[in-house]
Parts: structure tokens; C-alpha cells; sequence
């Protein structure tokens, strides 16, 4: 199997996976994120398909899933949000991540061996937007496995007071 035949399957079982943690979640919010993982899952797949057929994949927007994460946890710590509508299978974010990171990973090996300059920076995008991935996978993980990780979850009535939090202890 060539390094496109396997990103694609790559990118079609992450597609996959976050549509079914999209299906999964009654958080409106964290669906959102999930269905942009997917949608990006599918504009990485359309393009190694394209490089596959040597034919130009063209350019590639930036995905806005990071800013979108970033409000939905915002809002999830002002609310003081239990861990309840994000709880779901940590199992299942793990193994996002581990696809993530995988992915990651085979992207950015491929792009150094890569004699095209456009595909090698295209290569390097897709590696990076699978990094943001990643984080936001590692964030939302995090979020959900904070009560048995933490006394004080739950304790701060707004986001400052939980800024606070952190400087008081460094």
C-alpha cells in the first residue's frame, strides 16, 4: 500500500470516527466540533486523492475548528459545565488522538520526501491542521477525564476565577 492509498484510508476511518462522536454527543457545541473534525477529515481525504491521481489538489482553506473549540470550552467553564455532556467514551478520544498523532506523524515524513514543492507544502498544512487535531482531541479528553483527575473541578463560578485558580498555585 503507497503512502496515498493509506492516508486515505487514514482520513476515511478519522471521517468516520468523529461522525460517530458527533452522533453521540448531546452537546450542541462539541457536535459542532466533531462534524468540522469530519468535514476536515474529508477535505484531507479529497486531496490525496487528487495527489494520488497526479493531478493538482490545489490549495487548501484553513480550518476554523480551533477558534470554534476554543469558544465551546470557553463556554463550558463560564457555565460551569460538568463533565456530563463531554463525558462520553474517553476511550474513543484517545484513540482520536492516537489517529491524530499517527496521522500527524505520517504527513510530515512523507512532506520531507517529497520532491514537490506545492505537494510538500501541502503535505506540511494537513500535518498541521492534524496537529490542531490533536490538541483539540487532547483538550476535550482532558476536559471530560478532569473529575477524577481533580478535587477542585467544578469550584469556579466564571472563567477568571479559574484563571486565578492557576496563577494561585504556580
Amino acid at each position: 500500500m503507497n503512502v496515498f492509498d493509506f492516508a486515505i484510508k487514514m482520513e476515511e476511518d478519522g471521517k468516520k470516527l468523529y461522525e460517530k462522536l458527533a452522533g453521540g454527543t448531546g452537546h450542541t457545541g462539541l457536535r459542532g466540533i466533531f462534524t468540522q473534525l469530519a468535514a476536515d477529515e474529508q477535505k484531507h481525504h479529497d486531496i490525496f486523492l487528487a495527489l494520488k491521481a497526479q493531478t493538482r489538489a490545489g490549495t487548501m482553506e484553513d480550518t476554523p475548528v480551533l477558534e470554534q473549540a476554543k469558544n465551546v470550552f470557553e463556554n463550558l467553564l463560564a457555565h460551569k459545565a460538568d463533565s456530563g455532556p463531554v463525558k462520553g467514551d474517553l476511550e474513543a478520544y484517545r484513540y482520536a488522538m492516537k489517529l491524530e498523532a499517527d496521522s500527524f506523524r505520517l504527513y510530515e515524513d512523507a512532506a520531507g520526501k517529497e520532491k514537490d514543492t506545492g505537494a510538500r507544502d501541502l503535505l506540511l498544512r494537513i500535518a498541521g491542521e492534524e496537529h490542531k487535531h490533536f490538541k483539540i482531541l487532547h483538550n476535550i479528553y482532558d476536559f471530560a477525564n478532569a473529575p477524577s483527575q481533580y478535587l477542585a473541578w467544578g469550584e469556579f463560578s466564571n472563567l477568571e476565577e479559574f484563571h486565578q485558580f492557576g496563577r494561585d498555585v504556580d
